[in-house]
């Protein structure tokens, strides 16, 4: 038997560790040794989820050893956790990672790429979201280890917490965070669960009397960075209570860092127009920097945990230091009181509202740091939307019950469990009593939590317990019901994709344009943990040796009596389901025949980690199985809903035709054809199946895969060249936006290194970069920076550098290599600083070798707004070209005589954009003085709007932008 029980809270905010040892139920939590400054070692019940990177020579050496700490190289650079970490990350900004759980669960980045701190300077160590949370499971077991040498962390029971809105990617990559900890054998528990699990503990001897007239209770847990809602029915077989969960909330970013946002906004007014009680502030002074309201946020953070604790005083201060020569100086500082605090908290995030009253479904929410927070701040409205949408479950509880009245009030909850350090405000919990009394018709019971901060950590030991049979265990199965997705609604086969932070919302809202999803059942809501359902009813083709989608959506909804069964068949409100991460692969099997197709049927499996796990067997031999595996990594992530294992989209009437005239030139049997009849196909296509640009996405796709099978059919001539890569381009652009367009672009980017056979002819040299222009968006960054040296071997000037470069390189021209450039988006940000001041100097160079406008100037502008853009079409949001260095490329074209050059003003308008993300945008007073000067020669008025606020293009300005149009039905997020 293991030693201990381990429960760990992975918080947003902090980090708490509680155990019992083998043989006890009673639960302790781990203090755990941390620096709370220079060389200072205290141990704590908690440690703050957070990281400091201090520049080289900050500490001074030893500041930061801790007591199993070991020598490390001088080259590599220290990091602080901890206590230490929130001192330094309030008075040094830009160098603290916070919020990484926030991260973790943001489909729209890349969490496995070094983005942390968001908006952090070149200098500044980064890490990725994953890294950042395994960092922090890495030092509470090495803390652990240090004080129990003897019964290590990863041989120990461990339980780790995780919001019950986690969905399958977030839960994954916990899992994934715990194993690069060294911590492999872990259980997920949903975080309101164990929280109620720890109230189960604490009134173990006499639970049946405590929940005599308990039915129904509402868990509401507002942690730092999300509001997690779950629903327990409370039932009785003879005399001891049965525990189900029956309800579980959306994912809801929103949490103590929205109220920390909220506070710190406050402040900063005070701070920039007068109104600091100490320091030079004044009236006008420009807002802060991303740095600084990063650390003004934490200094917020504080002073809201103060003036909402028990024992409160009246008001404290708020001091944003400054930096470098202003570190004296630059200090300025306002107070916040408790009343304030109260009243902006309670009405801003727990108002007045009716049970009717549901979320407000804004088209985007705030945008800090990269994160995008819930749309509407308002809990009390989220709260009506949860229990609204499961009225069907908790009427079925009440029917179970047969002396409960049957008026609407009997199906809210009647017993409240309140956990999250917000509640320690008598404030803020009245309010929330009071608003589900009102719902109710009378005041519901609130069940006492004595560790409001420690609750998750020592309820997940409870359930650890509980399992051993040492108490009560809440049932319930699955929170959710799995679904495969059959088909788009006809109204929405292809969608939007991004993998900008802020574009989440977006995608979102796009998706509520469908009216139904239509899918089958998998996995039934309360079906039991580590137990395989195979879903015998329904046979499924699946290919082998060749790509293959699955698309899943989960569903929480419990509107209907009657819940989904496995194996039904049913129409699905986009609104009401949440898409997980896409599973795409190429599913081998021994037998040589190139493409097989077997019959299968899907297993499913909600494993004990948490996790779902997905199957398909063989009908013939049950015994060959293929595991599925969800993608993880942004930009592998498309709305598109569609399976293309099952579903083959409707293509044009004369589609045979256009196939055979695709097969004329370029199958496999050689046919006579004159150069007249290559050079026409795109015609040809155009008469027998419409405009190309109405071409759908599932016909370019189809085309795009009947070229590829011919690809060898382009060397017969330099006619075939050139139309095949204009083809095959037009036909994968952008890249993605559709099922397995990764695959394709791998296909696709296999043929690079030998270049072009016909390379020589200019016609066929710019069709191979028009190509690779098109489709950069799906290339990956290794991918990117090899067309970066294509890019810089081709407009190298110097004649002794050009014979280096490689034989097969195809030669492109100057307008080729700058509209390529300005196409790739994940090449590092110092890069584009580099390409960009290049292209002024280019700009320049032609604008003193001539007075008129030569024909370069307009693709060196083209790909300056695209190089500087604050809002990329596909990149990461942390490849952004820094503000201040985007300051000084719009200061520039300002300088520029715009009645001459004629781009300079669209091209700023485009570096100036709105976001929404203050490490993105540049300053208000840039952005005045551009719009001013915009104003003055009449620009139009969409040009102004993007500068003023987040606003979406329109299709000419989209494809201004991006240099060519979009397939229908994809556009462009912002």
């Amino acid at each position: 038997m293991k030693r201990f029980s381990v429960g760990i809270d992975l918080g947003t905010t902090n980090t708490v560790v509680a155990y019992a040892e083998a043989g006890s139920d009673e639960i302790h939590i781990f203090d755990m040794e941390q620096l709370v400054g220079p060389g200072e070692i205290k141990a704590l019940p908690f440690l703050p989820s957070l990281r400091f990177h201090p520049a080289r020579g900050e500490l001074p050496a030893g500041a930061n050893a801790l007591p199993w700490s070991e020598s490390k190289p001088a080259t590599e650079q220290p990091v602080v956790f901890g206590m230490f970490a929130r001192r330094l990350g309030a008075q040094v900004p830009g160098r603290l990672v916070a919020s990484a759980k926030s991260w973790l669960s943001h489909t729209a980045v890349d969490r496995l790429a070094p983005i942390l701190p968001w908006g952090a300077g070149d200098d500044v160590l980064k890490v990725s979201p994953m890294e950042a949370s395994a960092s922090y499971l890495a030092y509470l077991r090495a803390a652990w280890n240090w004080r129990f040498p003897d019964a290590r962390l990863e041989a120990q029971d461990i339980v780790l917490t995780v919001p019950a809105s986690f969905d399958e990617g977030a839960r994954a990559l916990t899992v994934e965070a715990a194993k690069r900890a060294g911590l492999p054998q872990i259980r997920l528990l949903e975080e309101p669960q164990s929280a109620f699990y720890d109230w189960l503990h604490a009134h173990r001897d006499r639970l049946a009397a405590e929940l005599d007239q308990t039915r129904l209770v509402l868990i509401c847990d507002v942690g730092g960075g999300t509001t997690d809602l779950s629903l327990i029915q409370v039932a009785y077989e003879g005399n001891q209570p049965q525990l189900t969960r029956v309800g579980v909330g959306k994912h809801l970013m929103l949490g103590g860092d929205n109220m920390d946002l909220v506070l710190a906004n406050l402040v900063e007014k005070r701070l920039t127009q007068g109104q600091a009680t100490t320091g030079p502030a004044q009236a006008g002074q420009k807002r802060l920097s991303a740095t600084e309201l990063s650390q003004l946020i934490e200094r917020c953070r504080n002073a809201k945990e103060e003036l909402l604790a028990l024992d409160a005083p009246a008001k404290t201060s708020v001091t944003l230091v400054g930096s470098g020569s202003r570190l004296i100086g630059g200090t300025r500082s306002t107070d916040l009181t408790r009343e304030e605090v109260e009243r902006m908290i309670v009405d801003g995030f727990f108002p007045l509202v009716s049970q009717h009253d549901g979320a407000v479904q804004r088209r985007s929410g705030i945008v800090e740091f990269g994160l995008p927070y819930a749309s509407d701040p308002a809990i009390t409205r989220h709260l009506a939307s949860f229990l609204m949408q499961h009225a069907g479950r908790t009427e079925r509880a009440n029917d179970q019950e047969p002396q409960a009245s049957r008026a609407s009030d009997s199906l809210l909850p009647d017993t409240l469990l309140l956990n999250g350090g917000v509640f320690h405000s008598r404030a803020i919990s009245s309010r929330l009593e009071h608003i589900l009394g009102l719902w109710r018709g009378e005041p519901l019971r609130v069940l006492h939590n004595r560790h409001p901060d420690a609750a998750v950590a020592r309820g997940a030991v409870a359930y650890a317990l509980a399992a051993r049979g040492l108490g009560t265990k809440i049932g319930g199965g699955s929170a959710r019901s799995y679904f495969l997705v059959l088909e788009l609604p006809k109204d929405n086969r292809a969608q939007s994709r991004s993998t900008n932070p802020d574009a989440e919302a977006e995608a979102a809202a796009n998706v509520a344009q469908a009216e139904t999803i239509n899918a089958v059942c998998i996995f039934p809501r309360g079906s039991e943990e580590g137990k395989e359902i195979l879903l015998s009813e329904r046979v499924f083709a699946l290919r082998l040796n060749q790509p293959v989608r699955f698309h899943l959506v989960s569903s929480t909804d419990d509107r209907s009596k009657s819940p989904p069964s496995l194996g039904d068949l049913l129409e699905l409100s986009a609104n009401d389901v949440v898409r997980l991460p896409p599973i795409a692969t190429v599913l081998h099997t021994k037998s040589s025949e190139a493409k097989q197709q077997v019959s299968v049927q899907l297993a499913t499996t909600l494993t004990e980690v948490g996790t779902l796990e997905l199957h398909c067997v063989s009908t013939q031999d049950p015994g060959q199985r293929w595991l599925l595996e969800f993608q993880l990594r942004a930009g592998q992530t498309e709305p598109s809903a569609v399976n293309e294992a099952n579903v083959e989209p409707p293509l044009p009437q004369r589609f045979d035709q256009a196939l055979a005239a695709i097969d004329r030139i370029f199958g496999s049997r050689a046919q006579k054809v004159e150069a007249k009849e290559v050079r026409q196909l795109r015609a040809q296509l155009e008469k027998l199946i419409g405009n190309r640009e109405q071409w759908t996405m599932p016909l370019l796709r189809k085309l795009f895969d009947e070229l590829w099978q011919r690809a060898r059919g382009r060397r017969r001539s330099a006619q075939h060249e050139k139309a095949w890569f204009n083809l095959i381009g037009f036909c994968l652009r952008p890249g993605f936006g559709y099922p397995l367009d990764d695959w394709r672009v791998k296909q696709l980017w296999s043929i690079f290194e030998a270049g072009a056979q016909y390379g020589n002819d200019s016609q066929v040299a710019t069709e191979w970069w028009t190509m690779w222009r098109r489709v950069a968006g799906g290339l990956e960054k290794e991918a990117q920076l090899r067309l970066l040296d294509s890019f810089a071997f081709n407009v190298q000037p110097d004649a002794e550098a050009q014979q280096e470069r490689p034989s097969q390189l195809v030669r492109g021209n100057m307008e080729d290599m700058l509209r390529l450039v300005g196409s790739i988006e994940r090449i590092p940000a110092s890069y584009k600083v580099e390409i960009g001041d290049w292209l002024f100097d280019l700009l320049n160079q032609s604008l003193s070798a001539s007075t008129k406008s030569s024909a370069n100037e307009g693709p060196i502008l083209w790909s300056l707004a695209r190089i500087g853009a604050r809002q990329p079409f596909y990149g990461n949001a942390d490849d952004v070209v820094a503000p201040e260095v985007a300051v000084t490329w719009v200061d520039n074209l300002m300088r520029l005589d715009w009645k001459r050059v004629q781009g300079a003003p669209l091209t700023a308008a485009h570096l100036a954009r709105a976001t929404g993300d203050r490490a993105r945008d540049l300053p208000g007073e840039v952005r005045d003085r551009l719009v001013t000067r915009l104003l003055g020669i009449n620009a139009p008025a969409a040009w102004i709007a993007m500068i003023h606020g987040k606003v979406q293009l329109d299709e000419v300005s989209q494809k201004g932008f991006l240099g060519d149009s979009l397939p229908p039905g994809l556009k462009l997020l912002y």
